[in-house]
């Protein structure tokens, strides 16, 4: 069935996705290989998402729980996930399934097509996130396509796909939700060849998605503010 897959879902309070993201990607892995393991990072959440982790974990050793200590956000937590995963192929994504998982068989079918390093998946559509998200997003893929020469559609979609080797040429110090950004930077400037595919988006139906508020927002741009000379050289 071709090469191992590790899926690294960084979650915050997801305890009305986390049984759905898992029985999702135990099924769409037994599709694709023989050899996977999932990887939750539970980002010190205030409900019962480490309870409900770790319970999953004891029900099947392929689901491996990583506690953070202290509250990291999006950064912190992927690479407190990507620390931990040991397969050939790992995919990040986000515990309300933003795509459909079928497509991680067209997405690794594709990177050893291209002989690529990372995929990067956009959405064909976000209109339904609302005006107000449609335009953060607009603005701040242009910004990284100027600041950086990243020609990348859609900078902060939790749909990407890369050789876990990468993750040993490049040190991602990102804590925030410039961490996309960042990994994206520092794979092309390592020599990774990057690809592209559009997916169906489907927006979080529950909870609270926190990605373009002003917090949020402040910290990336003083992230990137912070990591600029550094990427650009």
């Amino acid at each position: 069935m071709g090469r191992s897959v590790s899926i690294v879902f960084p979650m915050y309070n997801e305890e009305d996705y986390i049984h759905r993201a898992v029985r999702a990607a135990r099924e769409i892995l037994g599709e694709t290989s023989e050899d996977w393991e999932i990887v939750i990072v539970d980002d010190k959440s205030t409900d019962r998402t480490a309870e409900l982790a770790d319970a999953l974990s004891r029900a099947d050793s392929r689901v491996k729980v990583v506690h953070n200590a202290v509250n990291r956000k999006l950064g912190g937590s992927l690479r407190a996930g990507y620390a931990a995963v040991t397969k050939d192929l790992v995919l990040y994504t986000d515990a309300d399934l933003p795509f459909d998982l079928q497509e991680l068989g067209r997405a690794v079918r594709l990177l050893e097509y291209q002989e690529a390093d990372v995929l990067s998946a956009y959405r064909f559509d976000r209109t339904s996130e609302g005006f107000i998200r449609t335009l953060y997003s607009f603005f701040y893929n242009l910004l990284i396509r100027v600041a950086f020469d990243l020609p990348i559609k859609d900078v902060n979609f939790s749909f990407k796909l890369f050789r876990r080797e990468l993750l040993s040429k490049i040190e991602l110090k990102s804590e925030g939700s410039f961490i996309d950004a960042e990994f994206l930077v520092r794979a092309r400037k390592a020599g990774a060849s990057i690809i592209q595919i559009g997916v169906d988006y489907f927006p979080r139906s529950r909870g609270v998605s926190t990605l373009s508020s002003p917090g949020v927002i402040v910290k990336i741009l003083r992230e990137m503010a912070q990591l600029y000379r550094e990427l650009r050289r």
